[in-house]
């Protein structure tokens, strides 16, 4: 197989469709730098699977689209295939059959990829799959970049054991071991997992079997503490209501106190207000009487301060003028003692001159002896380097036959190591007959159960189908009751709050009018809003009529005269008594035809007109007589000359109303507690039928748990027994192969071992041989040594001082010059001081002028400053009058307002106290509605005597009861049956996961064999390749390659390399040229042994001067005969071997073109 072409589109700088061909074996890329040769091996590690956008010269998988240029846009995707000529077959699997296959990438600026294998779409591991065992991936040792080689040569052990792999063909097997690893791995982790689970069933069945009796004992208690629960909180709201009552009358005498305060207050802020006006007059005047005076006093300060200046700007003046004079007499000074220096640094600079003429005559006489002295000691210096290169070869030879014996050596102990480990395993195996007969009997044994567990199976499996339907009507119905009491509970909580509105809306305020009803008996007869049936709709309209009078008391018959005369003496108070009597029919358009009740009432209803709207009702009104009137619906009341407005309130109903929303909740409740008394029956006669044959199915499961548990424990120890018997026949085998490639290693270890002693006894004689030899050549290097460093050591003693002298000499001029500046310097600062003391003395000439007028006024704004001074004084005295009278006003205000905060703070705190008991009066009315209870329900049954320290103990000790069951399973029986059947599930599956991971240990087991097998192979016919192309790539030397560990499967590759003539300790220690020799050498090694379609080389003859240019070109040439190659170049000679030469241009700025020459037939063309 060989690569035919290249197809790139869009591709970095290929952004039209390029065609590359590649016609024969030898073809070179040619072009200048920049001009993206390079691209094209990019293009095939690309098209091959890379995924790392580094190893492509980018940053993202985007940045292989042509991103545009100067006079071309960008790109929405790139793609590039490669066409394989495949005629050959050596491409195996499905795509063996094709004579050409095509393998194409594409990817666009969303970054989608996609692959392709012959124009089918495909994955990317296809791809890898495609090409494995053959050379050929993305990272492989057939394409060698710039930058490569440094890497190959320098890479760790395990880095470079990866291109013998791929050379042994063995990265397929190696992938194969992986996958077969993750199997095993998270097979093992399941497992692992089972096994927790399987013990943690059977904690938990034993566990729940305690716990049913507990829950039943639970269920009886928190009945109880139910029940308690309710009787506390009954007795709690009876506590708080009575309470509540007296909490009231506090209250009311309270507000009245708070009402007296308000009066006093008031009248005190009158009062207040006027004493704060005369004050704010008072003010008023004082604030401008202060304000004419401040403007004096400033004017004042302002002459005063103008005067003082003038003073000061003298005094200033004065001395600036006498510290300008001691300047001018310090210049005067110093310029006298520069001019002094400058003479003195000039004479020392004419007697240096002499003294740096003779030390230059001296220091060229030392330079010439020390040439003289140089030329003698690289003459021995060739002498020596040329004896060292003879030496170091012999040495090394000799080391590199020590280091083989070495090897050998150690090898040979290893192997019998190992061979000696191998018997002693042997020994200890156990023998297998045993165990195939327990695995018989256990496996009999096992059947013959599984029979009886699918017989219950079976069984169960019937009652199961009838306990989910029963359960499904137990849910059903548990549903429905549960709705229903849900509705039952709000409509309680709603009617009992009714009624409470009720009884609150009805009854009398007076304490008084209330006993004597009690007296005369008649507490209990019902109110006038209890007897009236209104038409819905019309119920605000005869509320707001009667009023107050829907609480009047509606007899049966006349009041006897003992009662009419006992009125007489009844409390004072609002009382209202009328008879139950019917009228037999009322006006239509009347409001007492919408009204059904006591006669009293309604004749007053029939004079009262209804009329639907408001505005119906003002048409109607001017001819209403004076008796009669006219209502709507929603309140308002209209007479021929008055209009009574009583809108409804929409957070409250009236009394009406609220009778009528009453009765409806009653039936409503009464119906509810019919249906939920049926729904609890037909729950209670389910919940036997399905407690029944849970008794049925738990019976069943009682007989089949020794049963499963006997097959899980029979099943456990079959695995057991068959995973340890299939060990033992694999690790008999496997000892057996061992030992027979033992053997083998230990006859080729000892004849190696006796050629490499036979070459090292031969070396050392020759490295003796050079001892005398190398002592004499090192003495006379040494004498020409020292000779070179005396003469190097006079000559530059001769620059040291030399050097001296110069530095003093241009210290000397420096100083010259600073004194020459500073001199001129000094005469700028007396012109200076000249000029300014010039000016100093006619400003101080004329601020000695005088000025009377500024004295004149400053008298005169003395004197109206006092005049203004006393007034102020006047004023301020009046304003402290006022302030004083409204001080007294405020204390008093201060101290009713106290007084009215106290009485304020204990009505906050006795409303509070109110809201409370109400709020815990309603919280214990809800805790029973939660409990689905009411007052009804308890209160009759509750003793007078009851109390609630006595009921809160009995709780408590329910309570502590309840504590001491601990915590509670309800759902115990039910859970322990699907526990049990999770747990025989579990085994069956923990034997199928034993046997998974048997299969799985084998496969790994065969991969492992065939992987040492072959790579021991390729590393020693590479390492033979290596030693062999080596000395003919440097044209001498030596290299070869090391396992870093004794496992096959994991030890590391290192290479070690010495040209001719180095006698280095590291392959790091190598020139850049060397290493890329090297890392040549070692790839042309595996291509020997397992070639590549093709190679591809990038520069890699760039390090290289022309001689080893020239052994590159040639073995590349060679080896052309058998292996594609496609490499980019600069170098002549590289270009003379090819056979096709490809230019890659960039004549437009940023987009590549290539141009492609048959150098065969350009040659036939010449000629």
């Amino acid at each position: 197989m060989r690569l035919k072409s290249i197809k790139l589109a869009g591709f970095k700088s290929f952004v039209d469709p390029t065609t590359v061909p590649f016609k024969s074996n030898m073809s070179a890329i040619v072009g200048p730098n920049g001009c993206g040769k390079s691209n094209v091996i990019d293009a095939v590690r690309w098209v091959m699977g890379e995924s790392s956008a580094k190893y492509l010269r980018g940053e993202s998988m985007t940045d292989v689209i042509f991103n545009g240029s100067r006079g071309r846009k960008p790109v929405g995707q790139a793609s590039i295939e490669l066409v394989f000529d495949n005629t050959a077959g050596k491409l195996g699997g499905a795509y063996a059959q094709y004579a050409e296959i095509a393998v194409k990438r594409q990817v666009t600026r969303e970054g989608q990829s996609n692959y392709f294998l012959n124009g089918t779409k495909c994955r990317r591991r296809d791809i890898t799959d495609l090409f494995l065992g053959t050379g050929l991936g993305p990272r492989s040792y057939a394409i060698i970049e710039q930058g490569m080689i440094a890497r190959l040569i320098e890479a760790k052990p395990e880095e470079l054991r990866v291109y013998l792999e791929e050379a042994a063909g063995i990265s397929k097997y190696k992938e194969r071991r992986r996958e077969t690893e993750n199997r095993m791995r998270r097979t093992e982790d399941n497992l692992e997992r089972l096994e927790d689970v399987r013990d943690e069933l059977g904690r938990q069945l034993e566990r729940l079997s305690r716990q049913a009796e507990a829950a039943r004992r639970y269920q009886q208690l928190k009945a109880d503490e139910r029940r308690l629960r309710g009787e506390l909180a009954v007795l709690r709201w009876r506590e708080a209501d009575h309470q509540l009552k007296g909490i009231i009358d506090q209250v009311r005498e309270l507000e009245l106190e708070v009402e007296a305060h308000l009066v006093e207050i008031r009248r005190i802020e009158s009062e207040l207000e006027t004493a704060r006006q005369t004050q704010t007059q008072a003010a008023d005047a004082l604030d401008d009487a202060q304000a004419r005076f401040h403007e004096t006093g400033q004017a004042i300060a302002r002459l005063e301060q103008h005067l003082q200046h003038r003073t000061q700007r003298a005094r200033q003046l004065q001395q600036d003028l006498e510290a300008l004079m001691r300047s001018e007499q310090e210049l005067n000074e110093s310029d006298q003692s520069d001019r002094a220096r400058l003479t003195e640094l000039e004479e020392a600079l004419a007697s240096l001159q002499p003294e740096l003429e003779a030390l230059d005559e001296q220091h060229l006489m030392a330079e010439e002896a020390l040439a003289q002295q140089s030329e003698q000691l690289e003459d021995c210096q060739a002498r020596w380097e040329t004896f060292r290169e003879h030496a170091d070869r012999d040495q090394r030879e000799a080391e590199l036959a020590r280091a083989s014996i070495q090897q050998h050596e150690t090898n040979q102990t290893q192997l019998k190591q190992r061979l000696q480990r191998l018997s002693e395993q042997a020994s200890s195996l156990e023998s297998t007959t045993q165990l195939d007969e327990q695995i018989t009997s256990l496996t009999l044994e096992r059947e013959a159960m599984q029979d009886q567990i699918q017989t219950l199976d079976e069984e169960a499996e019937q009652l199961q189908q009838q306990r989910e339907s029963l359960r499904e009507q137990v849910q059903q119905l548990r549903d429905q009751l549960d709705q229903r009491r849900t509705r039952y509970q709000q409509n309680s909580g709603r009617l009992a709050s009714l009624q409470a509105l009720q009884q609150a809306a009805l009854k009398h305020d007076d304490e008084g009018v209330n006993q004597w009803l009690a007296q005369q008996g008649l507490a209990h007869e019902a109110r006038l809003a209890e007897k009236l049936v209104v038409a819905p709709g019309w119920e605000h309209a005869v509320e707001t009529v009667l009023a107050d009078q829907l609480q009047a008391l509606v007899l049966p018959g006349a009041l006897p005269d003992a009662q009419l005369e006992a009125l007489a003496q009844s409390p004072q108070g609002s009382l209202s008594l009328m008879v139950d009597t019917q009228l037999t029919a009322s006006p239509d358009q009347t409001l007492a035809a919408y009204v059904q009740g006591p006669d009293a009432v309604r004749r007053g209803l029939a004079k009262i007109l209804v009329v639907p709207s408001l505005a119906e009702g003002l048409v109607l009104r001017p001819t209403l007589t004076a008796e009669q009137s006219c209502i709507t619906p929603e309140g308002y009341w209209l007479g021929p000359d008055w209009l009574r407005i009583h809108p409804a309130d929409q957070n409250d109903d009236g009394p009406l109303a609220r009778q009528r929303a009453l009765e409806v909740l009653e039936v409503e409740q009464d119906e509810l507690a019919e249906t939920i008394e049926s729904t609890a029956e037909h729950l209670t006669r389910l919940e036997r039928d399905l407690e029944s044959g849970e008794q049925k199915r738990q019976t069943l499961v009682a007989q089949q748990k020794p049963i499963q548990g006997r097959v899980s424990q029979l099943s456990s120890e079959l695995a057991t027994l068959e995973t340890r018997r299939g060990h033992i026949a694999e690790r008999q085998g496997q000892m057996a192969e061992e030992r027979e490639e033992l053997a083998i290693q230990m006859e080729d270890t000892e004849m190696a071992l006796m050629s490499a002693r036979d070459t090292w006894q031969a070396a050392l004689a020759r490295v003796e041989n050079n001892v005398e030899q190398r002592e004499a050549l090192d003495r006379a290097r040494q004498q020409a040594r020292d000779a070179v460093e005396q003469a190097r050591q006079a000559q530059s003693q001769y620059q040291q001082t030399r050097q001296q002298l110069q530095l003093k000499r241009q210290e000397l001029l420096t100083s010259q010059q600073g004194m020459t500046e500073g001199l001129a310097r000094t005469q700028q600062q007396r012109d200076r001081l000249y000029e300014r003391r010039q000016t100093l003395e006619a400003a101080l000439e004329e601020i000695h002028e005088p000025d009377d007028t500024q004295q004149a006024q400053l008298d005169e704004l003395l004197d109206q400053h006092a005049q203004q001074e006393e007034a102020v004084s006047q004023l301020r005295q009046r304003q402290q009058t006022a302030y004083d009278s409204q001080s007294t006003l405020e204390q008093s205000r201060t101290e009713h307002d106290r007084q009215l905060e106290r009485v304020r703070a204990r009505l906050d705190e006795v409303r509070m106290q109110q809201q409370n008991l109400m709020a815990q009066r309603d919280a214990h009315l809800s805790q029973l509605a939660e409990m689905d209870v009411t007052l009804r329900d308890i209160l009759p049954d509750l003793p007078e005597d009851a109390t609630e320290s006595a009921w809160r103990q009995t709780l408590d000790n329910t309570v502590e009861r309840i504590r001491r069951l601990g915590a509670i399973n309800l759902a115990a029986i039910e859970e322990f049956e699907q526990q049990q059947t999770r747990k025989g599930y579990l085994d069956a599956q923990y034997a199928e996961l034993m046997e998974a991971l048997d299969t799985l240990s084998q496969a790994i087991r065969r991969i492992d064999r065939e992987t040492r097998s072959r790579f021991k192979e390729t590393f020693e016919q590479v390492n033979q390749g290596l030693q062999t192309l080596f000395p003919k790539v440097f044209g001498g030397g030596t290299a070869w390659l090391q396992l870093t560990g004794e496992d096959l499967l994991e030890t590391g590759v290192a290479i070690m390399a010495r040209p001719p003539g180095k006698k280095n300790a590291t392959i790091h220690l190598l020139s850049g040229g060397e290493k890329a020799l090297t890392a040549l050498a070692l790839v042309f090694s595996i291509f020997q042994l397992n070639p590549a379609p093709f190679c591809m080389l990038d520069e890699v003859d760039a390090p290289l001067d022309d001689a080893n240019v020239g052994r590159y070109a040639n073995l590349v040439r060679e080896m052309s005969d058998r292996i594609q190659f496609i490499y980019i170049t600069h170098n002549k000679q590289a270009m003379e071997k090819a056979d096709q030469l490809m230019g890659v241009t960039m004549q437009e700025p940023g987009v590549s073109r290539l141009v492609s020459v048959d150098m065969t037939e350009a040659e036939a063309l010449v000629q």
